[in-house]
């Protein structure tokens, strides 16, 4: 076994210490592989598109990142194992974020914002938690993060999947017109798939109830940004808080930047710390060489 590594230089050599340790006298290259036949594993965020014809016997692909969509899946040979990044990180990261997001949006700050650049003073009306119904999109490991997040605060919480599960206190849909029209505010934590893309549009956002608010932290090509203006200006919806667009950076002249409904970060919501992020590797490693279930194995049919 011998491993590719391909990104940062930081964060690989906190890569390289941890499976040194675990792996004595294991082959680690950072960029190439002097011996590219003897590469059977390969961590990236995304691969060039010689890649697997460069390294014939690569049989393990694992991502740095939370999701796989960066990377063209179609390329990759059905023979090769696809692992996502699971750290504990990432769902407390999304947690935090989303959190702030929905109190953002439930205490009006867009508002607030919009007008202390006008030197306003002028108070609105500051609806109970309990009357704001939040609706969660993808009930995987962050979105169920959220969830718990925002119970404490009294918000009614519901939960969109395929199969309509949901953990004790949220209520769980699998009808989406159903889902939209009792939600207020919508979290979207979708994994990018052809069937999400360019999912948040006009038809959606009409499905919700007016004024609605919308916090977006799946992946950027998932939002339609002009429909996503025109429901604002409409009063379609009434506010929204992105972390991800498409594309990324966002151009300094979008409109999106200076529409007074929107609050924008710059794909902050989770970052992946290197330190967990080895140590999730070091066990993808040890259960890949056991034959035993990998963590973060990816359903290469769904696409996460």
């Amino acid at each position: 076994m011998a491993i590719l590594y391909l990104s940062t230089p930081e964060r690989g050599a906190i890569f390289r210490a941890q499976l040194a340790e675990a792996f004595p006298g294991l082959p680690f290259h950072e960029g190439y592989a002097p011996d590219p036949a003897a590469v059977t594993v390969l961590i990236a965020w995304t691969c060039p598109p010689e890649t697997f014809t460069a390294h014939p016997n690569l049989a393990l692909l694992i991502s740095i990142g939370a999701g796989v969509d960066q990377l063209d899946l179609s390329a990759v040979p059905g023979h090769v194992t696809v692992v996502r990044m699971l750290e504990p990180g990432l769902p407390e990261q999304m947690a935090e974020w989303v959190t702030m997001a929905v109190l953002a949006l439930h205490r009006d700050l867009p508002t607030y914002i919009a007008q202390g650049r006008e030197g306003l003073w002028k108070s609105g009306r500051n609806v109970p938690a309990r009357a704001r119904r939040i609706g969660v999109m993808g009930m995987g490991q962050l979105g169920l993060a959220v969830l718990s997040a925002l119970k404490p605060f009294g918000f009614p919480l519901a939960g969109f999947s395929r199969r309509g599960t949901a953990p004790e206190g949220v209520e769980g849909f699998t009808d989406l017109d159903a889902f939209l029209a009792r939600t207020d505010l919508l979290i979207g934590l979708l994994p990018l798939t052809a069937d999400t893309e360019g999912l948040f549009d006009a038809q959606f956002f009409a499905k919700m109830p007016r004024g609605a608010r919308f916090v977006q932290a799946g992946r950027g090509k998932q939002l339609n940004t002009t429909d996503l203006l025109a429901a604002l200006d409409s009063g379609q919806l009434s506010a929204a808080m992105l972390d991800v667009t498409d594309p990324e950076p966002l151009p300094s002249d979008h409109p999106l930047w200076r529409h007074p409904g929107v609050i924008i970060t710059p794909h902050v919501a989770c970052q992946t710390r290197a330190e967990e992020g080895a140590r999730h590797v070091v066990a993808v490693l040890r259960a890949w060489q056991a034959k035993a279930p990998i963590p973060g194995l990816i359903d290469r049919a769904r696409g996460y």
